[in-house]
């Protein structure tokens, strides 16, 4: 009898252990996921970018829309908090400032602000070396050691990806989307953006997603840190469906993928291009996300698009754009300062002998 005892005892610790290992393993799960709606996601990008920037302004503009799309004040705050590490002090103390003022602005008008839950107090036992050493080597791949630097190389162990990564209000996913929109509007750290494009792929964001900060990016008209990061994603984006509505004015096929905010991606295959045009009322601007096209405009030389290159299109000049002859291309398409009536006017053909002398 005490044998059997001893075995029912036995089986219900492993039982247990199963248990706690399974809770473990979905816990570890979770933290690989986005936990921001698209919409939440586009907003965090534009106050993670801004605060990166130091435009305070357009911060402020960016908490308001993130506290209506319904993310906490909390989880702002967590965001802008880690990026001390990443854009320093200075501008994270100064956007907390700002979303301080938000929020005791928006309750002193009644208007809807959702404080949220803090990260969970960590454990007596937690050990932010050790934590912080698997945490990073998850994100960068394979074990890192800054031996350079061995202070900065503890700092980044034990505070960022240990007591940092370890507050549990955002997942790792959330934090290198909020890292990556930070560093896109930042030049000259494009090495450390590239490493954090691979990191945040290591932790669980899509490259749908990733494509996602590009678009938000743009929606925001943060168009050059759109391209910023653009040219470095070096990945295929949806094609979409064919571009129907608008073919009589292309030279072959392209096709059309829309999204929020009024940005469009554009694919072009080989040698396809549209007509010249002219757009009253507005400004056009073209962001080439992958592949290699042309942008001209009339009575000048023709500019190469590659991924990454951002193109201003002042409102009333005559242009065409299009594919290389021996490459698709794709571009976001965004339509801004637009005024009442704005139209888009089509003219003649790009021919043949034109195009070709490209």
């Amino acid at each position: 009898m005490k044998h059997l005892n001893f075995l029912v005892l036995a089986a219900l610790i492993l039982v247990a252990c199963n248990t706690a290992n399974d809770k473990m393993s979905k816990s570890e799960n979770e933290k690989m996921k986005l936990s921001f709606t698209t919409e939440q996601a586009a907003c965090m990008t534009a106050i993670a970018c801004n605060e990166a920037k130091g435009d305070l302004v357009a911060l402020e503009s960016a908490i308001h829309n993130g506290l209506e799309a319904e993310l906490t004040v909390c989880r702002i705050k967590e965001a802008l908090s880690q990026l001390y590490a990443y854009t320093g002090f200075p501008r994270s103390l100064n956007a907390l400032g700002v979303l301080q003022n938000v929020v005791e602005s928006r309750k002193s008008k009644d208007k809807r602000v959702i404080m949220g839950e803090d990260a969970s107090p960590l454990s007596d036992d937690f050990d932010a070396l050790k934590e912080g050493t698997r945490v990073q080597t998850q994100l960068t791949g394979k074990p890192f050691d800054y031996a350079f630097a061995p202070a900065t190389d503890y700092y980044l162990k034990a505070h960022l990806f240990g007591d940092i990564f370890a507050r549990d209000n955002l997942t790792y996913a959330d934090r290198e989307l909020i890292t990556v929109s930070a560093l896109s509007g930042m030049a000259g750290v494009e090495p450390q953006l590239k490493a954090h494009i691979a990191g945040a792929r290591n932790m669980g964001v899509t490259e749908e997603q990733l494509q996602g900060i590009v678009v938000a990016l743009a929606a925001n008209g943060l168009f050059d840190e759109a391209g910023r990061l653009a040219g470095l994603l070096e990945t295929p984006w949806p094609q979409g469906k064919t571009n129907d509505a608008y073919a009589q004015y292309f030279v072959g096929q392209s096709f059309l993928q829309p999204y929020f905010g009024g940005v469009a991606n554009v694919t072009f295959e080989p040698r396809c291009r549209n007509n010249w045009h002219i757009h009253h009322g507005a400004v056009q601007v073209l962001i080439c996300v992958s592949g290699k096209g042309w942008y001209q405009e009339w009575g000048k030389p023709a500019v190469p698009l590659t991924a990454g290159t951002v193109i201003a299109i002042p409102e009333g000049v005559k242009h065409w754009h299009g594919a290389a002859a021996d490459s698709w291309m794709q571009h976001l398409a965004i339509h801004t300062q637009e005024q009442p009536g704005n139209s888009t006017e089509w003219c003649e053909e790009v021919n043949d002998n034109r195009y070709n002398q490209l």
